[in-house]
């Protein structure tokens, strides 16, 4: 009965690595900028987790720090660990007038960190930062051929794994759009639906492992007693 119980054992392991990745989605539906995830096993039955990099949704904030990106890229965010990537447009500044993210850290412009000191802030579709009429950086927004070198590092940042410098490129349909940030390509329902097709396969899995599990015992306990 090894090999019998190995299926379910193994068909079980997967259901429950895609239960915890449509988790993840459902905690991530309301995070800007937020991707899910696609899980998909090899040919020894390793989960592998790709990112699926479809648009989310454009909700409208009226936030003049706000921007979202209408199409593909990425904007630049300056780490200690080197500059990293992200879809999250919820900039704020800083006591030194510095644009930045929600983490603290200095989102990048063409010319670096960028820093706005003015009343009256101005970003167009082509990410030029204008500031009391005078423009004063453009938004460092780019892309790359491979996404799939891209990795989630933990909550909205992307770390590329490749040669960066030679890799980044300018977006093809740049579009940044004021006032607005990315929601999350999270379907709340589809998420449910997933959640509860898994979880019925899960317990199917775990009731077959159940049986073999009685029928070894059987085996064990009454195969060759004397009648």
């Amino acid at each position: 009965m090894i090999l019998q119980m190995t299926r379910p054992v193994q068909g079980g392991l997967r259901q429950e690595r895609i239960l915890e990745a449509t988790s993840n989605h459902l905690a991530n539906a309301d995070t800007v900028g937020f991707k899910k995830d696609v899980v998909s096993f090899d040919k020894i039955f390793k989960a592998q987790l790709n990112t699926d990099f479809s648009q989310g949704q454009l909700k409208t904030t009226d936030n003049k720090l706000d921007v979202a990106l209408g199409d593909e890229g990425f904007f630049k965010i300056a780490t200690n660990d080197g500059v990293e990537y992200t879809r999250d447009g919820n900039f704020s500044l800083n006591t030194q007038g510095i644009l930045v993210n929600q983490h603290g850290l200095p989102v990048q412009g063409e010319n670096g960190d960028i820093t706005i000191n003015g009343q009256k802030v101005e970003i167009n579709e082509a990410g030029e930062i204008w500031v009391d009429g005078v423009l004063v950086d453009t938004l460092d927004v780019v892309t790359f051929d491979d996404l799939d070198k891209l990795d989630k590092k933990g909550g909205d940042l992307f770390v590329y794994n490749g040669d960066a410098a030679a890799d980044e490129k300018q977006p093809e349909r740049l579009l940044v759009k004021q006032g607005s940030l990315e929601g999350s390509n999270i379907s709340v329902v589809d998420e449910m639906v997933g959640m509860i097709d898994h979880h019925r396969m899960y317990e199917t899995y775990q009731k077959m492992m159940h049986s073999f599990d009685e029928i070894d015992g059987k085996a064990v306990n009454e195969v060759g007693k004397l009648q």
